[in-house]
């Protein structure tokens, strides 16, 4: 079977889908991993490395792809790429198809199958696959160290000679696993951490890393999986009203609050940045779903009356080597049960699989992406005519 790695397109992207260690493993198990010439640079891979590890690496992508029977990629393969993929390719990315509808469209067009790592159920068994949570668990180490740059203070306290120095009181939003991270990363460099979330099970795992949980008077939102599931707008606006007060007294709030396949809520209002005191820190994880603050734009840092505001724009993005790395074995862990003996044969009646399958040969299996390529289509035929 060949397995071929193109370069990632998407702006600012610097991971790559396989590292040269799992090209290795894979070409072991009868896989041949063909990669673009420079695909893995960005991360601190070399093309050398790629070749070492039994890959082959190859500098036009039309051979790259040419008898491809799966391709994988960190991000949604664009409408333009999706187009110059082979008949009936197996595509393995975050395809994210909610957001990435136009290029979901464009795989079917070309009968692909594709699974979308976003989507892998979150079950034991599929851990070794769970990519949301290794890129998450990136994104939470990096927003911390984004904030204690920011930060115009210290995070742990000091006895000196000249005084005390208090530690820094940092407020996170959101303790999913990007969550957790980023109060473990704070907690190391010396913070006074207190974290909320909207399920009331996060708790336990919070005061385990030593942080203090604020709880509000409010009812648990626990969704399926271990997510939190999507608030009504009367829930947020009585979050917000309690939360405020809370941020206001923070140094730092690190805002990680997504819901799979929706825009981000909004947590921490413009108001409520104006609260906070001059030289305080926000960062937004989860600015390029929309944010979790009012006023955050990706990649930006915005100063809103002395508070510096930062939208973090694809955090693992920033630490590419080892958010490949873990990325990769995602990859490859999924791959391993898709893929038998050389040989690609996906069992549809596998849990896994099917929930992770977006398309199969061009054809929605799931009721969602129905519904949502349904509307595409209807949106398309009322603008031609």
């Amino acid at each position: 079977m060949k397995l071929a790695v193109p370069t990632e397109t998407r702006p600012g992207e610097r991971r790559v889908a396989v590292v040269p260690e799992v090209a290795g493993r894979l070409s072991g198990s009868g896989v041949e991993v063909f990669v673009q010439a420079g695909a893995g640079s960005a991360a601190n891979f070399s093309d050398s490395v790629y070749s070492d590890r039994g890959a082959e690496v190859v500098g036009d992508l039309a051979a790259l792809l040419e008898g491809a029977e799966v391709v994988a990629k960190v991000n949604a393969p664009s409408p333009e790429e999706a187009r110059h993929l082979p008949v009936g390719v197996t595509v393995v990315s975050f395809l994210q198809p909610a957001a990435q509808l136009d290029s979901v469209t464009a795989l079917a067009e070309r009968r692909a199958t594709a699974f979308s790592l976003d989507l892998v159920p979150r079950i034991s068994r599929a851990q070794s696959m769970d990519a949301l949570s290794s890129q998450a668990t990136v994104s939470g180490y990096l927003s911390t160290l984004a904030a204690a740059v920011r930060l115009p203070k210290f995070f742990p306290m000091f006895m000196t000679a000249a005084g005390t120095v208090p530690p820094a009181k940092v407020l996170v939003l959101g303790a999913g696993v990007a969550g957790l991270q980023a109060i473990a990363t704070a907690r190391r460099l010396g913070a006074q951490v207190r974290a909320y979330d909207v399920r009331s099970a996060a708790k336990e795992e919070v005061q385990s890393l030593g942080a203090s949980f604020v709880e509000l008077e409010l009812e648990s939102q626990e969704g399926e999986g271990g997510y939190a599931r999507a608030q009504s707008e009367e829930f947020l606006a009585r979050q917000r009203e309690l939360i405020g007060n809370e941020v206001a007294a923070s140094d730092v709030v690190i805002t990680t609050a997504a819901v799979p396949g929706r825009k981000a809520p909004v947590l921490v209002t413009a108001e409520m940045v104006g609260r906070m005191a001059h030289g305080s820190v926000l960062v937004d994880m989860a600015a390029d779903s929309g944010g979790n603050c009012e006023l955050s734009e990706p990649g930006e840092e915005i100063d809103s009356g002395g508070v510096m505001v930062y939208g973090m724009a694809n955090p693992p993005s920033q630490m590419p080597t080892h958010a490949s790395f873990l990325y990769s074995r995602n990859v490859a862990n999924f791959l391993g049960l898709i893929v038998t003996d050389g040989v690609l044969r996906p069992d549809f009646e596998d849990e896994v699989v099917a929930g992770s399958c977006v398309l199969r040969e061009g054809s929605a299996i799931n009721e969602q992406i129905r519904q949502l390529l349904g509307e595409a289509g209807a949106e398309e035929k009322e603008d031609v005519s």
